[in-house]
């Protein structure tokens, strides 16, 4: 989406502004958000509206892509925002990609330095995506020996240990697992892992990571959405989150992607299902963050810019009314 679109007389940052004023603030973590270069000066920015109810707002931002090193991107991010989430740079693909003893902190380091310095925060996303094309290649082709799950175990725990031994408490929130559900089946995720572990992959990667992060927010991140077609992915989160808290899994809360019209349209949206949804997380005793936050306009029928951004804009409003009104969120 063209970022300076007008919308209704005012840009999509003013149109934003707008709605955090108004009480609509995006909580707990970075959501992403494409904001315009240039802002009015007098105007708030929307890290101090969040921070005026206690919330946080802020955006997803990467090494690999330049973004990160771009000057107009950063003053983007000191004026609007007081927290960031790196895209990549957490990632085992990018810390632990060389072998079982290499590990690569460079590229988080230098974003959580510049963030320090900055005034900002820095969650951390994440510890174990359980998808095997998001896998080290080094990783895939492990061989476990003759008893794999003891390895397999020791592997994640060992993994854990030295990431939250470097980081310690200076990240607000670890997405600790990712996206574990098959959508199409609302099973766990066959992954390196997982093939070996079961749901006990996932036990054990919080387990471990509460050992070494006592007072740091846990939590499982998925994209599971309120459109049409979402249902099966929905009842496979549910499925999961109800073992882990069943199986005394130390998980504080469900990041939401909101990936909204992500391929379904806006007019697809399930409010009534996604209460339902949400009721049942919540009801385990799940708080709920705002982990990303995008609007697809892709599927709108129009070529007319002010429509198109009305509607983005009407959607966005309905979505976040719903989820903000969960005080976990």
């Amino acid at each position: 989406m063209n970022q300076n679109r007008p919308l209704n007389g005012v840009n999509r940052r003013e149109s934003l502004s707008q709605i955090l004023g108004a009480g609509l603030i995006l909580g707990g973590a970075a959501a992403a958000c494409a904001l315009p270069a240039t802002a009015d000066a007098a105007s708030p920015s929307l890290a101090s509206l969040a921070a005026a109810k206690g919330m946080r707002f802020g955006t997803a931002i990467g090494i690999g892509n330049g973004a990160f090193h771009d000057p107009k991107m950063r003053e983007i991010l000191i004026r609007e925002c007081n927290i960031i989430v790196p895209e990549n740079e957490l990632k085992m693909y990018v810390t632990h990609n060389t072998g079982p003893e290499g590990y690569n902190f460079a590229p988080a380091d230098e974003m959580l330095t510049w963030a320090t310095d900055n005034h900002m925060a820095m969650r951390g996303h994440n510890l174990i995506w359980a998808r095997d094309e998001f896998t080290p290649e080094w990783l895939k082709k492990y061989d476990f020996g003759d008893k794999p799950a003891v390895k397999a175990e020791a592997m994640i725990r060992d993994y854990i240990a030295k990431v939250c031994a470097h980081y310690g408490d200076k990240l607000t929130s670890w997405d600790v697992v990712n996206e574990a559900v098959n959508p199409q089946t609302g099973e766990i995720r066959s992954s390196v892992f997982t093939r070996i572990l079961g749901p006990d992959a996932l036990r054990i990667a919080y387990q471990a990571t509460r050992e070494h992060l006592p007072k740091t927010q846990l939590v499982y991140n998925d994209y599971m959405s309120w459109e049409s077609g979402n249902e099966t992915h929905r009842a496979g989160v549910l499925n999961i989150l109800n073992w882990l808290r069943k199986n005394n899994c130390p998980i504080d809360a469900l990041g939401v992607q909101s990936h909204i019209g992500n391929g379904f349209g806006l007019s697809a949206g399930q409010p009534k299902e996604w209460k339902i949804f949400l009721d049942e997380a919540t009801g385990m005793g799940y708080d709920l963050l705002i982990t990303e936050f995008d609007v697809d306009d892709q599927t709108i029928p129009t070529a007319d810019i002010k429509e198109r951004d009305k509607q983005v804009a009407a959607t966005a409003r309905q979505y976040l009314d719903q989820m903000l009104d969960y005080k976990q969120c």
